[in-house]
């Protein structure tokens, strides 16, 4: 098992649970994937990608890691970042 670390706005984590499932936010969707973060680089994606956000909540999941919806890919930077 592993957990991976999802940032999300308080309002988007809102329509998540009114709609009864997560599909990813805007970006995700525009990717086509899932993104996340390990527990080592959540804090840099939080800084990076959401800073002066005073809604940020930070979502745990628990994934198995032979799941073959889960994929590790290297950013621009090299890092494996997970993505569902």
């Amino acid at each position: 098992m592993s957990t991976i670390y999802k940032l999300l706005s308080a309002s988007g984590w809102a329509g998540a649970r009114a709609d009864g499932l997560f599909a990813g936010s805007a970006v995700d969707l525009a990717d086509g994937f899932i993104h996340f973060s390990s527990g080592e680089q959540a804090q840099e994606t939080a800084a990076k990608w959401f800073a002066g956000q005073d809604d940020l909540l930070l979502l745990t999941v628990e994934i198995d890691d032979a799941d073959p919806a889960l994929k590790w890919e290297a950013s621009r930077g090299g890092a494996l970042f997970p993505h569902l």
